[in-house]
């Protein structure tokens, strides 16, 4: 039978993608919720407001990301919030995520959904409870 897990040092290089995706996930959330690192246009956010929303989002999913824990379903949610940021905030500026500044959304979602497919890979907490049964 055919595996689609992934093995050997490809568990490592998906370890080591997802944490540093997550380290740069969560600054978009530290930006909207606590204005660190500075963005101009977050300045003044509501926390009840939909970018508020999506930063809480960001933060909680990134540090789950950034542990490997629940990675897949956090991966889920986190992929649906970039195709809702693409919808929401790039889709009517242009078809192409060139044209409308969706690359960035675009990409997130596809490694998103390559974590929820694939699992953590190495250095993940999930891990620990799939190899202790």
């Amino acid at each position: 039978m055919v595996s689609l897990a992934p093995s050997g040092r490809t568990q490592a290089l998906l370890g080591l993608l997802r944490i540093l995706v997550a380290l740069l996930f969560l600054q978009h959330g530290t930006a909207k919720l606590f204005g660190f690192p500075h963005v101009a246009m977050f300045d003044g956010l509501k926390l009840v407001s939909l970018l508020g929303l999506a930063g809480a989002i960001e933060i909680v999913g990134g540090l789950l990301l950034l542990l490997g824990l629940f990675t897949r379903p956090t991966a889920v949610v986190l992929a649906a919030e970039m195709v809702a940021a693409y919808l929401i905030g790039h889709a009517a500026r242009g078809a192409l995520p060139i044209h409308n500044g969706g690359e960035l959304a675009f990409v997130y979602g596809v490694v998103f959904l390559l974590f929820a497919l694939a699992g953590p890979g190495r250095f993940a907490i999930d891990r620990s409870f799939h190899e202790g049964a």
